[in-house]
């Protein structure tokens, strides 16, 4: 219920786009949020009933501040540099960086491969998500032997190990042609992208040579590269007639959580999926275009060429913010893997209510009964 204070800033609001800011009795920030209509949104905090972790953030709010954008896109940009920068406690906190490894060929004179965690806008190739570090070292590990750059330090004034290996084009001890490393590199993004049966074919053709002139220990190392292709690459379910890379979206809502799930398609196959249950202080809608905004902030983290969410989100605000577009796929393997996602979403959230009334009397009650002792108003820290 608002009080007399509220009330009067309540209807002092206007109806246009911007974030809200509110906050306790200390004047700390508990809660970021935006709206296409600032009125309407704010006021139905203090106007409707809520439950959950919405019902006390109603009741732990003493104040509030709004901040009017001139569109919608301006307020979704602002909403994330305002969570950034005060991390309230009752938005949902994603932590920086993914943690998924990718493959980089980096950008310098003379490009070498290697795995890394970490996104930047360095003019470099970065290849993934991959679904876990040794996943990427084994794609790594086979493209230093099939599509060689430079693994040595280079100018060492004589051949490398690498080098007498097939594994390094010689940066170590003479000028390697830019145009040698392009040819290399082209090579690599059709791999990456998908199209492995050039190189089967070309590493079969090498085997069989290898073995009419009886050099089998060079056979038997072709032989293993063909295996990896056949038991990591084509053993992976493809899922989809197109090689776009994309990510895919959807969620599920009951007794005030949300469960998110992600799917990243790469190379026509899901490389990846990421989950996520949280309180939804907000509407379904703006949770998840929140989440999905502050989801591609962290470490720059590469973009795909298309997203598919639920048709309910405004899409075409998320496509200008984010510079690439949001579909809804109404049929096909499309709209089958969006299901997908949406059937996940449910069963993880319901795994979440099994575990989480425990979960709930060893956390949230007990820090409730201490407050309670010491006579003192529920606080979210103790000190």
């Amino acid at each position: 219920m608002a009080t007399e204070y509220l009330e009067h800033k309540l209807s002092l609001l206007p109806p246009r786009p911007g974030c809200y800011l509110m906050k306790d009795i200390n004047s700390k920030i508990i809660y970021v949020g935006k709206a296409k209509n600032l009125k309407n949104r704010v006021r139905s905090y203090f106007k409707s009933s809520h439950e959950g972790k919405t019902a006390r953030l109603v009741s732990e709010i003493r104040d509030f501040e709004t901040i009017i954008t001139s569109n919608d896109k301006e307020a979704f940009l602002l909403e994330i540099t305002l969570i950034q920068k005060h991390q309230p406690y009752y938005n949902i906190k994603l932590k920086r960086g993914t943690g998924y490894p990718y493959i980089k060929i980096t950008n310098e004179r003379d490009p070498k491969m290697e795995i890394t965690g970490l996104i930047k806008k360095d003019g470099a190739y970065y290849f993934g998500p991959y679904p876990n570090v040794w996943a990427a070292s084994n794609t790594l590990n086979f493209l230093q032997k099939v599509y060689p750059l430079r693994r040595c330090q280079g100018n060492l004034g004589r051949p490398c190990l690498y080098y007498h290996m097939g594994q390094c084009l010689g940066a170590c001890f003479q000028t390697v042609p830019k145009e040698k490393y392009d040819i290399q590199i082209e090579k690599i993004k059709r791999f990456l992208g998908g199209n492995v049966g050039e190189i089967k074919h070309q590493l079969e053709h090498r085997m069989t040579k290898a073995s009419e002139k009886m050099e089998f220990e060079r056979a038997a190392e072709l032989r293993d590269q063909i295996k990896y292709i056949e038991t990591t690459v084509e053993k992976q379910k493809i899922i989809s007639n197109d090689s776009t890379p994309r990510d895919i979206f959807n969620y599920y809502v009951e007794k005030g959580w949300i469960s998110i799930q992600i799917f990243f398609i790469r190379q026509a196959r899901l490389m990846k999926r990421e989950k996520k249950v949280f309180a939804c202080i907000n509407t379904p809608e703006e949770e998840l275009s929140t989440f999905i905004l502050q989801f591609y902030n962290r470490r720059n983290q590469v973009l795909p060429k298309e997203i598919l969410v639920p048709d309910n989100l405004d899409k075409d605000t998320l496509s200008q913010v984010l510079n690439i577009p949001f579909r809804t796929p109404q049929r096909g393997q499309k709209k089958d893997l969006m299901d997908m996602a949406a059937e996940n979403s449910k069963l993880v959230l319901q795994e979440k209510f099994r575990l989480m009334e425990l979960d709930n009397r060893q956390t949230y009650g007990a820090q409730q009964q201490i407050f309670e002792a010491l006579n003192l108003p529920y606080g979210h820290v103790i000190e």
